[in-house]
Formats: C-alpha cells, structure tokens, sequence
C-alpha cells in the first residue's frame, strides 16, 4: 500500500484506531472556550469529529495520508525569504499553501484512487475520503497514525518532513493493524508561541482560532476586529510565521507535482494590483485554487487592511517604493462606494491610517450614512 501511495504522490501513509475518546474532553473544552470563533459547523458536529463510526457508519480503520507541498524550486533559506516579505509592507503575502492548485481537489482525488487501488487488491470495501473537507480530528488521526507528533502550535511535525504538508483520510470499513505513534520532539522550544503576531498560540497545544490571521483573512466572514487589523501586517491570505520559525521545518521537502507551483500573481505581487481586480479578474486569477472560495468581498476587506498597514508604517517612518503610498490612497479611494459594507469599512479604515489625527478613530459597519459621509470627507 505504501508504494500505491508514494506513485500518487503522497510521503506517506499510516493506520489509526477510531477509538479517539481521550480526545474527546479537549475538543469539548475548545468549543467551550468559543476557541472555533464563527466557525459554527465545528459546534453543530461536536463529539462526531471525535467518533469516526458516527460520521461514518460502519468504519473501522482510518488509513491517514500527507502530502509534501513545498513547491519544487523552492531555494534553500526559503523561511528566511519569506519572513523578508514582511519586510516590505506594500507587497501581498499569500500562505505558501495557497499559491498553487486547491489541494482540496488534489488530495481527494488522488485519495480517491489510492482506494480504488486497494478494492482491486482485496475487493469491494466501503470507504469515504476526505482532506480538510468535513468534521474530522485530522491531526489527531495524523499523530496516532505515526504521521508526526502535534507540534505546540498543534500542527503535526515529522522529524524528516517538518510541517510543511496536508493531510487527507481514508474512513474504511475493513480491519487494519495501527500503525505505530511516533514521539514528541518539540523540548523547550516555544518560538511558534513568541513569533505569533496576534500572540493566537495562547499555551502549549492550545490554539485561539479567533485570533488566528488564518482563521481571520480566510475563515471569518465579518469584520476583523480593528485591535487585530495592524497585528495582521501584509499577510493577506493566511499565515505561515509559526511554521517559518519551527526548526524542524529546515527539513521540509520539495514536492514533485506541478499541483503546487506557484500561480503568476500571486506571489510577490503589489498590494495594489491585487486591491485593483474586479470580481470577474479574481474569479479568473483563483480559477482552481483555494482562495476563490473567500470570494471577491472578503479578498478586498484582507488586502484594504494590509494597505492600511503599509499607510501606518509609512507614516511612522518606514520606506515604501516611491509613489506606493500615494498609489495605495488613489486605489482606496474608490472604494469608498463599494456596495459592500464590509469593504466600505476597511476601506475608510485603511485610508484613516494613512492620517496622524485619526489614527485611533474605529469605524463600525453600522455607521449611520451622515457619520461616514463625514468620516470620508476628512480622509486623506
């Protein structure tokens, strides 16, 4: 099976139990805490993410597999030449697992074939697969199937592979031996809990999606809240800083599928330009990736509130390129009108940052028209 596995792609495989009760306690206590922020489907799943027969009946093994997706040309020092970007605040940052193919579809269907492959073996067998895809302790199953240990920032570390890699399940009805857990290999080392800007990581193991830039810029569909906004820098599509700093990631591994190449435009690209796409120009630009599924309004709220930042910081002093600030204000400004009131909000945000006596001024997405009206005739 693990040669099946390694043709499609995959770096390895492994077996869990679906006895997953002593998880059960720490999952209630995580939604308990509101930890899962307006991701409500985690709550109306509850203890079905912990008990795999329940969400799949009739299963009893759950084969686990992960997918290196570091892209193939990645240079050596590569968390050193993504940390730069946040160096330069007019650039859009994009997590290194969005910047190619939705690995959604990539997974499911290799996956897919991986059982196809063993019912030729062994014969007909009831299975479902998924990949980040439905209420499922993947990182659990991960870890219990010797895929790696949860790292402090509770993602799952493998000794030859870092973080660096997706997950994907095969819920099956067939009786298989377990693989075999490995140990934990974090020591002393807490950097996933210094380098967090939102300071998300607020223990060991304990993760508050609520002030996650991931949860914020990809899973949160309202407005960010404004003490969060400048923690957020230019990171406009999720966060890698917690993997970037984690020194088992120096031996995360290249994978060899064009899947995850990364996308022209989407990396290195001017926040401007991205801020600049109509509906129609993103809905072709995210054709097959993962970022489409944010949808044009939210997209324009993250990159408004990463231009915001870039206006801050060079108001306190830091250089951009020549013209971006102006630039950014003139791209802003029309969006003054926008028909959304989560992008009108970000947008008279951004631009107030860019003025020293209205630095602190909140606006709310329930702002009278007059107050707003009011509001955009004092912007810069």
């Amino acid at each position: 099976m693990t040669a099946w596995a390694q043709e499609l792609g995959f770096s390895q495989i492994g077996v869990a139990g679906v006895d997953l009760t002593s998880a059960e306690p720490g999952l209630l206590q995580w939604l308990a805490n509101g930890f899962h922020g307006d991701m409500a489907y985690m709550a109306t799943h509850g203890l079905r993410r912990a008990r795999p027969a329940e969400l799949v009946p009739g299963t009893v093994s759950v084969i686990t597999a992960r997918m290196d997706y570091l892209p193939e040309h990645t240079p050596d020092g590569w968390q050193a030449v993504e940390f730069e970007r946040l160096t330069r605040p007019d650039e859009a940052i994009v997590s290194v697992y969005a910047r190619g193919r939705d690995y959604h579809k990539v997974l499911r269907s290799r996956l897919q074939k991986l059982a196809e492959r063993i019912a030729q073996e062994i014969g007909p067998f009831g299975h479902r697969v998924f990949t980040d895809s439905a209420p499922v302790l993947e990182a659990e199953l991960a870890a219990r199937s010797g895929q790696g240990w949860r790292g402090k920032h509770t993602l799952v570390l493998n000794r030859e592979a870092g973080s660096m890699f997706f997950l994907g399940e095969i819920y099956l009805d067939v009786a298989l031996p377990p693989s075999k857990p490995v140990t934990e290999h974090c020591g002393t080392c807490s950097a996933c809990l210094t380098v967090c800007p939102t300071q998300a990581i607020i223990a060991p193991h304990r993760l508050d999606a609520r002030r996650c830039i991931s949860y914020l810029t990809i899973e949160h569909a309202g407005p960010i809240p404004v003490e969060l906004r400048p923690l957020i820098g230019n990171r406009i599509y999720g966060c890698d800083d917690c993997q970037l700093v984690c020194p088992w990631n120096k031996f995360a591994q290249r994978s060899a599928l064009p899947d995850f190449d990364e996308r022209a435009g989407l990396t290195g690209q001017q926040l401007v330009t991205l801020f600049n796409w109509s509906e129609a120009e993103f809905l072709h630009h995210t054709e097959g990736s993962p970022i489409r599924r944010i949808g044009h309004e939210r997209w324009l709220r993250n990159v408004a509130v990463g231009m915001g930042n870039a206006l801050r910081l060079q108001r306190g002093g830091t250089a951009l390129r020549a013209g971006s600030d102006e630039a950014i204000k003139q791209s802003l400004r029309p969006r003054l009108d926008h028909p959304s009131a989560l992008v009108r909000e970000h947008v008279r945000w951004a631009l107030m940052e860019a003025s020293d006596e209205f630095e602190t001024v909140l606006v709310r997405t329930r702002e009278q028209p007059a107050q707003a009206d009011a509001r955009d005739a004092l912007l810069p």
